[in-house]
């Protein structure tokens, strides 16, 4: 099974009459309405854009920028290309306008899959965008050529329709939410895609006939090659954080959701919600979580609105490499969360199957060959490298960070083997768990010479009932943390005072003299969950 497709048809087949994508449309009388799609449907739909993409001069390998909201049209849309054998552009709904542009750029697409009004505004500035010459347009066409997407549909079915391609054949570009750095175009195979299906699949148990709500758009299109139904939540993708609660419970109990994968940012405000109403999600069996580090308090808060057996797990990894490692709830409950109270870091749990790791020595120099890396002992914070059939062979854009965050494992035969510098520092335990320390580019080196890591830094000024959430950054050698307050608490200067003898009593944080308050943390677009330490520390530098 080369072609990811071919996931979908196979449910086409197994199960016809499952929904595979249920959409929330307005109300009517007060009662949510929904647009839904079978798994059949969903597979002949996907076969006629993929037919109608390649009549009207889409080529395998051409890249298309996709740009449409989530739900059966963007799910369709994305099977159709996959099956077409074109490369989808992926880019975060809320990445703002400027970095749209500028990833759109970076990509070059040769087309646009997008609403009419992406396309009225590509179509006014077409120097922007020379190469682009398909558009298949998701909506009412204007000004502008091109076939619309429901022209595709009133098509006479055309029949089952799948490129050949090999594992290696590019399907997307996604870019990274670009928290440490400008965003870049990760290059996905098919290989990757099948082999995230799977793992996924595996690791969780997730089986065909589940109903699943995906926090995350991608997610959805993982749903319906697991056989699994999604229903799209009523939330703004750009900003989950901002999620109504009552939408994901109504979503829910209107569908016997049974898992859901989202950000941390949704489930902090819909357990808080449900925890102050007396509200539950009894349906709910498991929740994957993944983005940031899962805090203590949310992961209770939220085990106790679910199913009594009900789990939540964690995946780790990155755009780049994902999945790489995962935890669960009852482990993190039970034995981690005091460990990182006390700022051991933040336990991401056992490898995949698939994956390889280890951890090396810090450095900010590239590594071109795996025989030049220093591997650290246990317990010893270092470097995470890992390799996998699910890690990304390379930028597609911004080339030039493929030497930093690359590194070749030569092999006497075939193609040589690629491992991803995650980025991240932390150390492996006596049980080949990971537990991470922070991001290599947020470690703050002082004056004197001592390397501080953020997330064993914080925790300690986490334990403290006014501080919400902290941050650490360097100012010009000098480490200082940021925090921001929980509510009923003010900014003041014995407050100050009592947060930095916290600081002097742990050898950890013995070398922080400088404590500054901040109103609402910058967090990344994607989960909303990670802290922009970065905009931080120019806005403690003055």
């Amino acid at each position: 099974m080369n072609n990811v497709a071919q996931h979908l048809v196979h449910y086409a087949k197994t199960q016809p009459d499952r929904l595979a994508v249920v959409e929330p449309l307005g109300y009517k009388k007060g009662k949510r309405q929904y647009r839904t799609i079978t798994f059949r449907e969903l597979n002949e739909d996907s076969d006629r854009i993929a037919f109608g993409l390649r009549r009207s001069g889409v080529e395998k390998g051409m890249r298309l920028a996709v740009l449409v909201t989530p739900g059966v049209d963007f799910v369709s849309c994305v099977f159709g290309m996959l099956k077409s054998g074109a490369v989808m552009i992926l880019i975060d709904p809320g990445m703002g306008i400027k970095n749209t542009m500028r990833c759109l750029r970076d990509a070059e697409p040769e087309g646009f899959v997008a609403i009419s009004l992406v396309q009225a505004v590509q179509r006014l500035m077409p120097w922007r965008f020379g190469k682009a010459k398909y558009l298949l347009t998701v909506g009412n066409r204007w000004f502008w050529g091109g076939p619309s997407l429901s022209a595709l549909r009133r098509m006479a079915y055309p029949g089952p329709f799948m490129e050949n391609v090999t594992p290696d054949d590019p399907a997307a570009i996604i870019f990274t939410t670009g928290s440490t750095g400008p965003p870049k175009g990760v290059l996905y195979q098919h290989r990757t895609f099948n082999t995230q299906v799977s793992e996924i699949s595996r690791q969780y148990n997730i089986q065909p006939g589940q109903t699943d709500l995906p926090g995350f758009p991608m997610f959805g299109l993982f749903n319906c090659a697991m056989g699994s139904t999604a229903v799209i939540p009523d939330l703004d993708a750009s900003r989950p954080a901002s999620v109504d609660p009552k939408n994901i419970l109504e979503a829910c109990r209107d569908w016997g959701v049974t898992q859901s994968f989202g950000s941390p940012a949704i489930w902090k405000v819909v357990g808080q919600w449900c925890r102050e109403r007396g509200e539950t999600l009894p349906d709910v069996r498991m929740i994957l979580t993944a983005g940031a580090p899962v805090s203590e308090p949310v992961m209770r808060s939220v085990k106790e609105i679910i199913h009594p057996d009900g789990e939540i797990h964690t995946p780790y990894g990155a755009t780049e490499a994902l999945p790489v490692a995962t935890i669960s709830s009852t482990e993190v409950l039970g034995e981690t969360a005091a460990r990182t109270r006390e700022g051991a870091g933040v336990c991401v749990g056992r490898k995949f199957p698939s994956i390889r790791w280890k951890v090396i020595r810090i450095t900010d120099d590239p590594i071109p060959t795996l025989d030049e890396v220093e591997e650290l002992p246990t317990g010893q914070v270092g470097e995470l490298v890992v390799s996998g059939p699910q890690i990304t062979r390379e930028y597609v854009t911004l080339p030039q960070h493929n030497a930093l965050s690359k590194i070749r494992e030569k092999q006497d035969a075939g193609e040589d083997i690629i491992w991803h510098r995650m980025g991240d520092v932390g150390y492996l335990d006596e049980q080949e768990r990971f537990w991470f320390c922070g991001r290599k580019a947020h470690r703050v080196v002082t004056h004197g010479g001592t390397t501080l890591f953020t997330i064993p830094c914080e925790a300690i000024f986490n334990n403290h009932p006014a501080v919400s959430r902290s941050a650490l950054v360097g100012v010009a050698g000098e480490p200082v943390m940021i925090v921001e307050l929980n509510r009923g608490y003010a900014e003041s200067e014995p407050l100050r005072e009592e947060l930095l003898r916290l600081a002097g009593s742990n050898m950890l944080t013995a070398t922080i003299h400088r404590v500054l308050f901040h109103p609402s943390f910058p967090v990344d677009i994607r989960h909303n969950a990670k802290i922009f330490r970065e905009k931080l520390a120019l806005w403690a530098a003055r």
